[in-house]
């Protein structure tokens, strides 16, 4: 039996993980969410000490392949799973879904720094993660987990997506929200937000994503395991 790597706990990574019969498949989740959905078949937490921790790895579990299906701006794991499996000959897929198309009203910027100076004196509602709220001054963030250290000059909301169009209104009507702050994640999860938005009147500032790296990239879960059973004859 072949064994499959699949990095990352979103929800194509569940869903490629569930989608490949026959096949042995390790999920390898960051640990960064404390209570995260776990996908079907084995699975690991937490890091693997860098590129040569990670090629350690593959050498001892034997892995055929090496599915990156981590968040758009995971570049960092992306990164080190591209040279690791350069250095040990391992097939490298990256499962990306695609960002969303660009709509009238949206600013786009390359990086959560530049969004927060942006955005600066007016209520925005962050939805960036937990990593880099520092730099904001004020508003309301959404995240899953309370971010560590916290910034008290931002009011915090604790919430899970998938969100609907009536909460995100409610949620932006409440807080008198006047600029939305995203990354360019793309997906049907948090694009609730993005029609509120719309709907309110309300300019929106993403962040766009890193740079895409240089290796084989599909768009969704079908088209991964299709590469992986037949292009590559992992199954």
């Amino acid at each position: 039996m072949k064994t499959v790597l699949v990095l990352g706990g979103t929800g194509e990574a569940r869903a490629l993980a569930a989608a490949l019969a026959g096949v042995r498949v390790i999920s390898s989740l960051a640990g960064r969410v404390a209570d995260p959905k776990l996908p079907d078949g084995e699975v690991r937490v937490g890091g693997f000490g860098g590129v040569e921790g990670l090629v350690a790895y593959l050498r001892a579990e034997r892995v055929d392949a090496v599915v990156d299906a981590t968040h758009p701006f995971a570049d960092r794991i992306t990164a080190n799973a591209l040279a690791a499996t350069t250095a040990t000959g391992t097939p490298f897929l990256v499962l990306r879904r695609p960002g969303w198309p660009p709509e009238d009203g949206w600013e786009y910027v390359d990086s959560v720094a530049e969004a927060a100076a942006l955005v600066a004196g007016r209520r925005a509602f962050i939805t960036t993660g937990r990593q880099e709220l520092g730099a904001f001054t004020g508003g309301v963030a959404r995240t899953v987990d309370p971010p560590d250290p916290p910034n008290p000059r931002l009011r915090l909301v604790l919430d899970r997506g998938p969100y609907t169009v009536d909460g995100e209104l409610a949620l932006m009507r409440e807080h008198r929200v006047e600029v939305l702050v995203t990354k360019d994640s793309g997906g049907p999860m948090t694009a609730a937000k993005l029609t509120a938005a719309r709907h309110l009147g309300i300019p929106v500032v993403v962040v766009r994503r890193p740079p895409p790296p240089d290796a084989p990239m599909v768009e969704t879960v079908a088209e991964a395991v299709d590469r992986l059973t037949r292009g590559s004859g992992v199954a």
